[in-house]
């Protein structure tokens, strides 16, 4: 991958917005093919940051009795395309295959490597982290209030990338709800009552704005379920989405044929954090000051441990 840009010494501007601090080390370092700036390196103090924004979104999860997993940073495009991955998300989709060893193009030429360099691309980078969840559960049964949590790198070839507020690979941690229709609701309103709490706590201003999914567009009763109900709710800082509360219905239960002890298949529901996205936030509230961002976030974790949870619409 090409660095982008000079070597700054640290106190200069960094490559996403975020003016160092005199003698401190550089927050972030961009990187990227072709000139884009689309791959984030996070220094020690953004790193410590993120890991515990994690630590509490993840924290959140396990008190409502989530189990966690881990899942691959790629998957068989044949799992991705259960989803319709590539029907209704091409233009996001990156892909991977190995070096074609038949011939002499081993190395890259004017950083890429040509089409004939490279296999058959059987495997997807995901988009999502929760896509792991579905996959794992896959040809099983689970009880009705089945809660999971998971972080992963996600993949997106965007039109343009924006420093830490839209990249290439990102990480994205996810609580995802199995179980019946009820039990799916019940974690969004839950978490969508935390994430207002928390974002309240750190003097952070956030809309709600309902989205469209673009799973449902081969689907007509669920693409009409989603005019009527939306089945996507962003958490919006200014017009960066950093957090969503996503309900699936059924759909991941029947592409993956998970089923309740019922025999009916599983309703699904996920909120999902971009950590980064957060970064981005945090960098821009507390004026660069990734120190004082990181006490406000122990802080606000602290004085909303039990927010009540929001009512369902």
């Amino acid at each position: 991958m090409t660095v982008t840009g000079p070597t700054r010494e640290a106190g200069e501007a960094g490559e996403a917005g975020v003016a160092g601090v005199a003698g401190a080390t550089r927050p972030t370092r961009l990187t990227g093919s072709d000139g884009e700036q689309a791959l984030a390196i996070l220094g020690p103090q953004a790193t410590a940051l993120v890991k515990e924004l994690d630590r509490i979104f993840t924290g959140w999860g396990l008190a409502d009795g989530a189990e966690e997993i881990s899942a691959p940073p790629l998957f068989p495009v044949t799992d991705l395309e259960k989803f319709d991955v590539y029907t209704n998300f091409p233009h996001l989709a990156w892909v991977a295959g190995s070096l074609e060893l038949t011939g002499d193009q081993f190395k890259p030429v004017e950083g890429k490597f040509g089409p004939g360099a490279v296999t058959e691309a059987r495997y997807g980078l995901p988009h999502a982290t929760c896509y792991g969840a579905y996959l794992f559960h896959e040809g099983g049964q689970v009880a009705d209030d089945s809660l999971v949590t998971l972080v992963n790198r996600c993949f997106r070839n965007e039109d343009h990338y924006s420093g830490l507020r839209r990249l290439a690979s990102f990480q994205m941690r996810e609580i995802v709800a199995l179980g019946s229709f009820d039990h799916t609701q019940e974690v969004l309103a839950r978490f969508t009552g935390r994430i207002q709490a928390f974002a309240a706590a750190l003097g952070i201003e956030l809309g709600r704005e309902a989205a469209g999914d673009p799973f449902f567009q081969n689907d007509s009763g669920r693409a009409l379920m989603q005019k009527l109900s939306p089945v996507k709710y962003e958490f919006q800082y200014g017009d960066l989405a950093i957090a969503s509360v996503n309900t699936h219905r059924n759909f991941f239960g029947e592409r993956c044929s998970i089923r309740l002890d019922s025999g009916e298949h599983a309703y699904t529901s996920c909120v999902a954090f971009g950590l980064e996205r957060w970064l981005a936030v945090l960098t821009e509230h507390f004026d660069a000051d990734l120190a004082a961002a990181l006490d406000a976030v122990r802080t606000a974790a602290q004085d909303t441990q039990a927010p009540a949870a929001a009512e369902p619409s």
